[in-house]
């Protein structure tokens, strides 16, 4: 399994194909795993490369554990760094695309163009909800057993045309979540709000969201939208929060069409 060290962080990645790179940010409850459609959709076309987090999946646990999505970033940018890429296409989904935004703003030379699916700005951008969602992360991820969390978050990240065995697929992934990581996460997401630093964000950028999104509802998607000057909003029917699981076909068929546009793909 290939691995990167980031400082004392050992980073385990999965990697497909050749050709320009493609980095794959995983969310709060996923990890390189749930990117295994894209690995295998664009591979023909890119080096697509999917992360695990600190915390998350192989990756060693982060120690200290980050609480800023600015610390988040400062690791991506080692990765990259580590993998001796100069410039990437870049594709985050929910807490990967606002620690995509935050990567963005801070590295903007490292980004060869931008895609945010299930995007989020972040927790304070509802400070009526933020508190009762950081103590109700912490809460389940200290007292429940990984597969109760699993059970209690999954549903509400698929439409209801979802297929059973995708929401078995994703409650396996997130049964695989570990306290360090996702308290880093759970603290970064309490902390931010991306909306000023949209307007810094000047690479190619196209944002995805499922129609039937619960968690980051279309709303949010539009309002991402608007900051980012160029940026295009693409609505994937009958596909929810995890509209990359869900849909795929449509998902890396919007991927695609977006970044050869930029004539960076290695086609074959």
């Amino acid at each position: 399994m290939p691995y990167a060290q980031v400082g004392n962080l050992q980073v385990h990645y999965r990697t497909a194909g050749e050709g320009a790179p493609l980095i794959l940010l995983h969310g709060l409850g996923n990890n390189s795993q749930s990117w295994s459609r894209q690995l295998a959709g664009l591979k023909e076309h890119f080096q697509v490369i999917a992360w695990d987090a600190p915390g998350y999946g192989d990756s060693s646990d982060p120690d200290p554990e980050f609480r800023t999505f600015g610390e988040l970033a400062d690791i991506l940018k080692g990765f990259i760094d580590s993998l001796g890429f100069e410039k990437v296409f870049l594709l985050g989904h929910s807490m990967g695309s606002t620690t995509a935004m935050e990567f963005c703003s801070k590295y903007p030379d490292y980004v060869e163009a931008l895609i945010l699916a299930a995007s989020t700005r972040g927790g304070r951008t509802n400070p009526e909800t933020n508190e009762r969602k950081l103590k109700n992360r912490l809460h389940n991820v200290e007292n429940l057993p990984p597969q109760e969390l699993a059970e209690l978050r999954t549903p509400d990240m698929f439409s209801p045309y979802a297929a059973p065995e995708l929401i078995a697929e994703a409650k396996r992934i997130m049964s695989m979540v570990r306290p360090p990581g996702y308290r880093s996460v759970a603290y970064s997401l309490y902390h931010a709000d991306q909306t000023e630093k949209l307007a810094s964000i000047q690479m190619p950028t196209m944002l995805i969201c499922g129609e039937d999104d619960k968690v980051t509802p279309v709303a949010e998607s539009r309002i991402v939208e608007q900051g980012i000057a160029g940026s295009s909003l693409q609505l994937i029917p009958r596909a929810g929060h995890m509209c990359y699981l869900e849909q795929p076909e449509e998902f890396n068929r919007l991927v695609l069409s977006f970044l050869t546009t930029y004539g960076k793909e290695e086609a074959k």
